[in-house]
């Protein structure tokens, strides 16, 4: 008789244990969940990021656009041109200078992304002479900001780079 009785509360047991075994690793499951999605970055918007313009002389000469997130801020730029133009005319907006889409630039403390903008790709004497640049991450454009140029510039048929991790592969040359 005690056989009848000890196999019962020995299955009570194996499955208490096992509904204990289940429970804990739902809970781990959840908090490894939560952690990964608490911990996931973000695609950057305009206003995430603070933006400095440079004149290089590589290629002809173009603008070294640089991005750095504001501080607290972790977020990615897509590997694709931003969007920006040197005026409200259409003729004024940047077209892409690559035809593919570069590596994803996360962004944090004192890491950078850079993109080239050379203002003016035709051989000849025409364009627009304008001292500013309106700048946006793709996709935000309603949230661009206006930046100075180092230097007015002349504008036709501009175009732009992806964004890059390094400077050097910013450089927009012409075709």
């Amino acid at each position: 008789m005690r056989s009848r009785f000890a196999a019962p509360s020995a299955r009570l047991a194996l499955a208490a244990v096992a509904a204990m075994a289940v429970t804990a690793t739902a809970t781990a499951t959840a908090a490894a969940t939560a952690d990964s999605r608490s911990s996931a970055v973000r695609a950057c918007v305009t206003k995430d990021l603070t933006y400095k313009v440079s004149l290089e002389t590589q290629a002809g000469g173009y603008y070294l656009v640089t991005a750095k997130a504001k501080s607290g801020v972790t977020c990615y730029l897509e590997g694709v041109f931003p969007s920006a133009s040197f005026g409200s005319s259409p003729d004024t907006e940047v077209s892409p200078a690559e035809h593919a889409v570069s590596d994803r630039v996360t962004l944090s403390g004192s890491i950078a992304a850079y993109a080239g903008i050379n203002p003016k790709t035709t051989n000849n004497d025409h364009g627009k002479e304008l001292d500013f640049l309106h700048l946006a991450v793709a996709g935000d454009e309603t949230n661009a900001v206006t930046l100075a140029l180092p230097e007015t510039a002349t504008v036709d048929r501009p175009v732009a780079t992806n964004w890059h991790a390094d400077p050097a592969d910013a450089v927009p040359f012409s075709g």
